[in-house]
């Protein structure tokens, strides 16, 4: 697989400044969804960069700070679970990673965008742009960019909201709908930070 393949044909079209673009957090049932930006050197030598789903925790880990120090610009950004109940996860997603992509401190003249969705109802990708579907696996900056939002949703369940709500052991299933989040759900109700249209099946359980 040549994982510069995408961005090559954009350097060959004359576009400088290419930026991978990816988010994490879509499925969970609470927490932010979190996207990530970033703009690679050309050819950049990343050892062991893939998707993040793909990585270990501890590798994910130890890419993190490699891809912040080589990359060229990068951004990460978020939209709140109160939000996602507002606006749907779809236009959440759609609005984080245009939050990143904004964010750049060098302009991303267009964006490689993991998947095959680039608007919703309410929000839509401004920025020129590509989509590719499984891009975090054949794009080192799609990949790049999926750590680096897996890597910062991850810490922030874990150092933050599960600090902040210790009953709903967060650091353990990162707000995903596994067995022991639903038995702490059944035992506490939601909290401030769980997305409650996400909740609805569990709800009418109860």
């Amino acid at each position: 697989m040549n994982a510069w393949e995408f961005e090559e044909e954009q350097w060959n079209s004359g576009v400088r400044s290419v930026c991978g673009v990816d988010e994490a957090g879509a499925g969970p049932l609470a927490g932010p969804v979190y996207a990530a930006a970033v703009i690679l050197p050309p050819y950049a030598e990343i050892e062991g960069l893939d998707d993040s789903k793909k990585l270990t925790e501890r590798r994910r880990e130890a890419l993190f700070p490699v891809i912040q120090e080589r990359a060229l610009a990068w951004s990460v950004a978020f939209v709140e679970a109160e939000e996602i109940d507002r606006i749907d996860i779809l236009n959440a997603r759609i609005k984080a990673m245009q939050l990143a992509i904004d964010a750049l401190a060098v302009p991303a003249e267009l964006a490689l965008v993991d998947g095959n969705r680039d608007h919703g109802s309410l929000c839509a990708l401004t920025t020129p742009h590509r989509l590719i579907v499984k891009g975090d696996s054949r794009s080192a900056s799609i990949a790049a960019a999926s750590i680096l939002a897996k890597v910062s949703r991850d810490r922030f369940l874990t150092d933050v909201l599960d600090r902040e709500y210790p009953q709903y052991q967060f650091a353990r299933h990162k707000g995903y709908g596994t067995k022991l989040h639903y038995e702490m759900l059944d035992q506490h109700g939601p909290s401030p930070v769980h997305r409650l249209s996400f909740l609805k099946k569990w709800e009418r359980r109860r």
